[in-house]
């Protein structure tokens, strides 16, 4: 069995990091989906690809698929530095701006 274990990335619909802290391991799949003619859903043989392990350390996801002789890939996350301003969400409703505020 081949798996990878990664950091999952922050969603795009946030700016949040909620659910990036955990490391999973992921089965790759072995065979293609098939479309079933009768219903028109998508199937698989292939029950490994369900799968999905969380851990809170890359060493435990390591140690658990060398234990279970799954050949695992390990991908190491992009690390991005926080956008924080100054002023923060307040700034946009500050009394002391000199300006006039516009989008």
């Amino acid at each position: 069995m081949q798996a990878r274990i990664y950091r999952p990335a922050k969603t795009a619909m946030s700016s949040g990091t909620a659910k990036t802290h955990v490391w999973v391991l992921d089965f790759v799949k072995d065979s293609a989906r098939e479309i079933d003619p009768l219903m028109g859903w998508t199937s698989s043989t292939d029950t490994q690809s369900q799968v999905r392990l969380q851990f809170d350390t890359k060493q435990e996801a390591v140690d658990y698929a060398r234990d279970h002789g799954i050949d695992a890939v390990v991908t190491e996350p992009q690390t991005r530095q926080a956008n924080v301003r100054a002023g923060g969400y307040g700034e946009n409703f500050a009394t002391f701006r000199r300006g006039v505020w516009t989008h």
